[in-house]
């Protein structure tokens, strides 16, 4: 197969998770089977290389120049995973590779920073661990081309990442790799075959898997001819540069499309536009925009994940929707709200206060149409916390009463808790019960650090310790609320959440004073219809996506199954259909 003929399918395919590891180990898998380059009758068998090779490993033990090898299985053993050409052999990395384990050393960091402080980087050599160079020492152990073999750790928590390497030179070698000198055979072959190869059953360890010196001296290795390796070396090499090169275009194509989905976000988050009765045309161009491209702009999730927090941005900023001149203005809305408040206010026998609108402009966090109000959050509705009852009372528990904490907080609505609280515990207790429509939202939980959770109960509940909950002094205002809290997460992150020793929370008597924006009622039912629309087709786009990518994932299956299996022209058939 050319690198023409590879690059051409491919393409076709490079957008499936893990393409271009999964073409490099593709790579490995032809060349270590055969089918990577054409076999030539006149090369020497692999047969012959073998007796070769145990000719020149008893020649070396006779003159000391080598240790007696450790016990490995007869040739006849060797394990045979699949067929092989003529002319090839399977024979145990044992077999043909000397192991010089014996002579690594391991040196921890701490004795190693104090061997070379203060020594000039020409009198330091590289020091070699799992997972290729570690850092530099002031002396080698070892001076000529070597296969290291991780034998524990990383590299066999990934199936794509190389176990093993070649190193030349001078060098230091730690206890976490297995060091091997192949016998008359291509070093680099030997890799490639050790970085195909199947692990699975051979590492073990509770805490750390861990290949040990026996199972790695009785990897089967597929032995071709000895100028064979070096022409499949040489094609490797060939097709890895253009993995390279895939990659690089790959990341190129990526970085383009990350740019165009930033500056459209950013562009339709940060347009210069004035809240108006345009404002939402402005936004409706640019997000058809955006939308109508989603597929060719992005292959990831997290871009849709920006978009909504894009739409719900706009809509506590009055950018979603068009204004109506014709809506009954805010101010009316607000002396609903003192009304209730009042009433409320005088049954909780709760202080007074008169509520705080208009606000100073200094205090708000962002400019929102002229038309509507900023209130502060206390002003909106009663906000209270709850209560654990003592877990020492089972009379309190398994009763039918929903109690909800941050571990329920799996969707926008509440409906069923995972425990749930009695009669009892409601009467002997300072719970209280929220009537549906309340706002619970985590006010106590390391979870601040990124998010802050937010729902609605559609059923009355109680709640623990880490909840605060709005209980606002309109009904009908929830779904709004909710939605602008989630458009200024940013904000209260950043501004109302405190860091504490153990835990993030809510910074309580600011919050509750907090400015929030409230357009007129009709209004809000506007932008909560809008981005119950966008939300949905996010939803869509998101599902796409997630078939798009398992749609490609198993074209690259299908298409390296068939190309390994087959063989030469069949390998090419079985890609082009």
């Amino acid at each position: 197969m050319s690198p023409e003929r590879l690059l051409q399918y491919f393409e076709r395919i490079s957008e499936a998770p893990d393409a271009i590891p999964r073409l490099r180990r593709f790579i490995l898998d032809l060349a270590v089977r055969g089918k990577l380059v054409e076999q030539n009758p006149e090369d020497e068998p692999a047969a012959d290389l073998i007796e070769r090779i145990q000719d020149e490993i008893e020649r070396l033990v006779r003159t000391g120049e080598s240790r007696p090898p450790k016990q490995i299985a007869r040739q006849g053993k060797v394990a045979r995973p699949f067929e092989l050409p003529f002319g090839w052999e399977f024979a145990h990395l044992g077999s043909v590779a000397v192991c010089l384990d014996h002579r690594r050393v391991p040196v921890n960091n701490e004795e190693r920073s104090k061997r070379i402080a203060g020594k000039a980087e020409a009198d330091l050599y590289p020091y070699y661990g799992a997972t290729q160079q570690q850092g530099w020492i002031d002396d080698y152990l070892f001076d000529e081309e070597l296969i290291l073999l991780g034998e524990d750790g990383v590299p066999f928590l990934d199936p794509y990442r190389p176990k093993a390497y070649v190193v030349s030179g001078k060098c230091w070698v730690n206890n976490h790799a297995h060091v091997f000198r192949g016998i008359l055979v291509s070093n680099r072959y030997l890799v490639h075959s050790l970085n195909v190869f199947d692990y699975s059953g051979r590492v073990a360890g509770a805490t750390r898997a861990k290949l040990n010196q026996s199972k790695a001296l009785n990897i089967p290795i597929p032995l071709p001819p000895l100028v064979e390796q070096h022409r499949i070396v040489a094609k490797v090499d060939e097709l890895m540069a253009l993995c390279d090169e895939l990659e690089a275009a790959q990341a190129k194509r990526e970085d383009r499309r990350a740019r165009l989905v930033a500056a459209t976000l950013h562009g339709l988050n940060n347009g210069d536009t004035e809240p108006g009765p345009d404002t939402a045309l402005d936004f409706s161009e640019s997000a058809r925009f955006y939308l109508n491209h989603l597929p060719r702009l992005t292959t990831r999730p997290e871009h849709i994940h920006q978009l909504r927090k894009t739409i719900l941005n706009l809509a506590v900023r009055g950018k979603l929707v068009p204004q109506d001149p014709e809506d009954e203005p805010a101010e009316e809305l607000v002396r609903q709200i003192q009304k209730e408040r009042e009433w409320a206010l005088e049954a909780s026998k709760r202080s007074r206060q008169v509520v705080s609108w208009p606000a100073n402009g200094d205090e708000l966090p962002f400019e929102a149409p002229s038309h509507w109000a900023w209130l502060r959050l206390n002003d909106i509705g009663i906000i209270s916390g709850g209560m654990t009852p003592s877990m020492n009372r089972p009379d309190y528990w398994d009763g039918d009463i929903n109690w909800f904490s941050p571990k329920d907080f799996t969707s926008d609505e509440l409906t069923d808790s995972g425990l749930k609280i009695t009669e009892i515990a409601l009467k002997e207790t300072r719970l209280q019960l929220y009537p549906p429509g309340c706002l619970f939202m985590v006010a106590r939980s390391g979870i601040l650090k990124r998010r802050f959770p937010i729902s609605i109960n559609r059923v009355a509940a109680a709640a623990n310790q880490d909840l605060k909950i709005l209980k606002p002094f309109i009904n009908g205002l929830e779904r709004y609320l909710q939605l602008m809290f989630k458009g200024m997460e940013a904000f209260i992150l950043n501004a109302l959440v405190k860091t504490g020793t153990t835990v993030q929370s809510l910074k309580y008597s600011e919050f509750e004073v907090q400015h929030f924006p409230l357009p007129p009622l009709a209004e809000q039912h506007r932008i909560v219809a809008k981005v119950d629309e966008l939300m949905a087709l996010c939803d869509e786009l998101e599902t796409h996506l997630t078939t798009a990518a398992t749609t490609r994932a198993r074209l690259l299956d299908g298409t390296l199954h068939e190309a390994l299996n087959g063989a030469g022209d069949k390998a090419e058939a079985a890609m082009a259909d």
